[in-house]
């Protein structure tokens, strides 16, 4: 009630926009379930939606919970535990589901995960309110006392094995506590396709591997392994490609010894490939990751606040040796990056968000990359402005900079396009914050199918500290306690903090063991997800439905009908009931979850055919 009266308050004040906020203390969505009664009420919703803690009661009733996923997919839904008085000791387990002719699916292939809230004190923009708001899922591995008359969603998430057959699986939740026991109905429907180990729209997002050993107080060079690969499993399974997917592999290089004698022509490196490419293919084959980050020394680089000239080994561009040794350099990393097949994956990304004054820079680093490696991608996080024509091979504009017109044009010339959010755009936009409807991220990834833009680039997943916010080191940022993301750098006096928005550049969190970056010894678990982490898997998977349809009715062309062609073809056209443009777009996860279905089910029929 105190928060309800808080958002009237704010409201009348003009302080938020209903649309959005409305929809976080929207009463209508969520059906009962069989097992709720006056004392625990028991209730399910999508994943799509951020349950607030005092939502009411659903009136809507259903008799199990319902997800649909295709093999080889995961897919999740919330159970919603509201008890009158406390109820101390809950355990929530899943069995085993059975379907068609006996099948079934593990136990251990349906998760349960807390859903837990963070408290968002200062709200990212006018569109929000202050307040308790979900998005950390750490594991449940212990009983947890519920506080009465409040809500607790549980995040159950099922992925189908890729051998199971299609149909209904059935199976249950078992629900334990002091003086309580319910047993609530899980239905799995697993579409007839199975869905692809690699994603067709790529992904490029950055990961700090320092933030994670300091928080888990990991110095032993096996134990960061050990956790970075439990990291990398998470990325995987949501589809995301990091920068680097071997920051523990670096790349040996070995220059001669330069000497006032030495010529430009003995400036030829000696790579040592070994430990690189063991990582970078265990990135690749393994976790499915569909871009990397490639670092080429003696560009210089830098961003529209400042930039470093480029040098290399001591020699300045404009000489010789600069060019003998940058050449030699390059020309080597692309044709190892031909011989084993990684060409499409990488992507030279050397200078972030040129304002015009840097454009004649960037340009000049294009020229010298594109002479030296032509083959290599060249990525600019910039909208196409005529300045840099014939400089970047993908352009990677902020999303509410992105020009149709202008990049319909350079798509003529084998251009791509990527885009991304950080701290900006805001509201009425699709962003990434935490104190903004479930939908966004998910809504994202429909807008990037809708516009033909074939990649997504985040700047930073576990930025969990300003290091500017909070100079000091024995005192670093707690995530779970403070969702904002601050401002570091450009220039901002230490120990002031400037908000970029909550949950900036933080889509996973570190256990809570090691929330402080204090505990008492190395912490060896894997990360927590996010609400939001899992809404990006999410329009990832609806992006790879969309392009497999696509791809479908291409290679069955002679053998479906036109009628059935009409109809399926209209289903690659993004509905206006989930997005008509960049700033009308759905709350409700109902739109998209119903297109999801239609596709599937037209993907699963070309599939017999």
């Amino acid at each position: 009630m105190v928060r309800r009266i808080l958002y009237l308050v704010l409201l009348l004040a003009g302080q938020v926009v209903s649309a959005q906020t409305g929809d976080y203390l929207n009463s209508s969505y969520g059906e009962l379930l069989a097992g709720s009664t006056g004392k625990v009420g028991l209730w399910w919703a999508s994943s799509g939606w951020k349950i607030g803690t005092d939502k009411p009661l659903p009136t809507a009733e259903s008799r199990a919970i319902t997800i649909r996923t295709a093999r080889n997919e995961a897919e999740a839904a919330q159970l919603v535990v509201r008890p009158v008085s406390a109820l101390t000791g809950l355990t929530v387990r899943a069995g085993e589901l059975t379907g068609p002719g006996g099948a079934t699916i593990p136990a251990g292939n349906v998760e349960v995960l807390l859903v837990r809230y963070v408290n968002v004190e200062r709200p990212t923009d006018k569109s929000s309110t202050p307040g308790l708001w979900p998005d950390p899922l750490p594991p449940l591995k212990s009983p947890i006392d519920l506080d009465a008359d409040k809500n607790q969603p549980f995040w159950i998430r099922v992925k189908a094995p890729r051998d199971v057959p299609a149909g209904i699986y059935k199976g249950s939740i078992r629900l334990r506590g002091q003086n309580y026991s319910a047993d609530v109905a899980l239905h799995v429907e697993v579409y007839d396709f199975i869905l692809p180990d690699r994603m067709t729209c790529t992904t490029a997002f950055g990961f700090s591997p320092g933030n994670v050993f300091r928080y888990h107080k990991l110095n032993d060079p096996g134990q960061r392994r050990q956790v970075l690969d439990k990291y990398w499993a998470s990325f995987g399974a949501h589809h995301i490609s990091p920068y680097d997917p071997a920051p523990l592999d670096d790349l040996k290089v070995t220059w001669p010894e330069v000497t006032t004698s030495t010529t430009p022509d003995q400036l030829k490196p000696v790579f040592d490939w070994t430990a690189w490419d063991t990582g970078m293919g265990r990135g690749i084959d393994h976790y499915h990751f569909n871009s990397f980050r490639l670092r080429i020394p003696g560009l210089g680089g830098g961003t529209f606040h400042s930039r470093r000239e480029p040098e290399l080994l001591g020699y300045s561009e404009d000489t010789p040796h600069y060019k003998a040794a940058f050449n030699a350099y390059c020309r080597q990393v692309q044709e190892h990056l031909r011989e084993k097949g990684w060409l499409d994956e990488a992507f030279v990304y050397w200078f972030d968000e040129p304002a015009p004054k840097d454009y004649e820079f960037v340009m000049n680093g294009f020229e010298k990359l594109k002479a030296a490696a032509p083959d290599i991608t060249r990525m600019l996080t910039e909208q196409v402005e005529p300045n840099l024509v014939g400089g970047p091979d993908i352009w990677c504009a902020i999303s509410n900079q992105y020009k149709p017109e202008r990049s319909e044009e350079r798509r003529k010339h084998g251009e791509k396009f990527w885009w991304y959010v950080c701290t900006g755009p805001k509201a009425p936009y699709c962003t990434l914050f935490i104190d903004h409807p479930g939908t966004e991220l998910r809504v994202w990834l429909w807008q990037t199918w809708q516009r033909n833009i074939e990649g997504i680039l985040v700047w930073q997943t576990n930025y969990w500290t300003s290091p500017t916010a909070f100079p000091d080191p024995e005192h670093p940022q707690n995530p779970y306690e403070d969702p904002m993301g601050w401002r570091t750098g450009y220039s901002t006096p230490k120990g002031e903090k400037r908000p970029w928005g909550n949950g900036d550049g933080r889509f996973i969190y570190p256990p809570i063991a090691a929330a402080d970056a204090h505990p008492s010894g190395p912490v060896l678990d894997g990360p927590v997800d996010s609400i939001r982490w899992e809404m990006l898997r999410d329009g990832i998977e609806d992006y790879e439905y969309l392009a497999t349809l696509k791809r479908l009715l291409e290679s069955k062309k002679n053998e479906i009908n036109a009628g059935l062609r009409e109809e399926y073809t209209a289903l690659l056209e993004v509905p206006g009931d989930i997005t008509s443009d960049m700033t009308t777009f759905t709350k409700d996860p109902a739109p998209i979850e119903a297109q999801r279905d239609r596709i599937a089910r037209a993907i699963a029929r070309l599939n017999r055919l």
